[in-house]
């Protein structure tokens, strides 16, 4: 993560906070001739149109104030849904156990893209079983990473003759 990045992180997660809501993570990344600023914010019983519609307000505001972004920006705020990102240490806690599925930077043993069971977070690192193996990951070599979906009451059903 960029110095930037970790200042806006900061920044946003000191006001969000303030208005009552979890900054749970965001992602910014060059969208077209811009820069695209995903946010993501959650409150207990989950967030409305109308939480996301006065973040929006207030963030948009602040980024006037303070500009953090070097030209043309879109923002987005939305709730992190049920395929939850997860950004930092304690999102991987709360979800272990859990199928999760993650894009590393560089390969490991022949990978980047991996799906597996949470099976340990800690500040450092995460444990998971992939296929069978079990493997130990670093945060810093994790690019992104969120819950799967799994729907164990929607089988494959046969077709009957």
């Amino acid at each position: 993560m960029t110095t930037k990045q970790a200042q806006l992180e900061a920044l946003l997660d000191t006001e969000i906070s303030g208005m009552g809501y979890e900054f749970v993570g965001c992602v910014l990344m060059q969208h077209g001739r811009g820069t695209l600023l995903r946010i993501y914010v959650d409150k207990p019983g989950g967030v409305t149109v109308e939480d996301c519609t006065k973040v929006t307000r207030h963030v948009n505001s602040l980024l006037d104030v303070e500009d953090p972004i070097q030209g043309h920006y879109t923002l987005e705020v939305s709730s992190p849904g049920l395929e939850r990102p997860l950004f930092k240490p304690m999102h991987y806690q709360r979800v272990i156990g859990k199928k999760i599925k993650l894009k590393l930077h560089a390969p490991r043993e022949g990978r980047r893209n991996l799906t597996g069971v949470l099976q340990a977070a800690d500040a450092e690192s995460i444990t998971l079983l992939v296929d069978n193996i079990v493997m130990e990951l670093p945060y810093h070599d994790i690019d992104k990473a969120h819950v799967e979906l799994e729907f164990p009451e929607l089988k494959k059903v046969g077709r009957q003759t």
